[in-house]
C-alpha cells in the first residue's frame, strides 16, 4: 500500500544510503523492516503487560506492599 510519511532530510539521506548499500533503489523494504520492528516490539510490550496483570493478586500482603513502596520511592526519584 502507498501512503505519505513525513521524514527528515537526514533520515531520508541515511536510508537511500543503506539502500544503496544493500543493492536496492528505494527505501521502502527499509521502512518495512523497521514497521515490522516497532509491530513485534509493541506486540511483546504488551505480552508483558498482560503477564504482569495475571499476577495481581499472586504476593502475600506485606510483600506486595513492600513492593509497591520500592516502586513509588523510585517513581519519586524519576525525573
Amino acid at each position: 500500500m502507498r501512503t505519505t510519511v513525513e521524514i527528515t532530510d537526514q533520515q531520508r539521506a541515511r536510508l537511500v544510503e543503506i539502500a544503496a548499500s544493500r543493492g536496492q533503489k528505494g527505501f521502502s523494504v527499509l521502512v518495512q523492516e523497521a514497521i515490522d520492528l516497532l509491530l513485534e516490539r509493541e506486540a511483546a510490550r504488551a505480552a508483558k503487560v498482560q503477564r504482569a496483570l495475571g499476577a495481581l493478586g499472586s504476593l502475600p500482603g506485606n510483600e506486595a506492599d513492600e513492593m509497591l513502596a520500592i516502586a513509588e520511592d523510585s517513581r519519586s526519584k524519576w525525573r
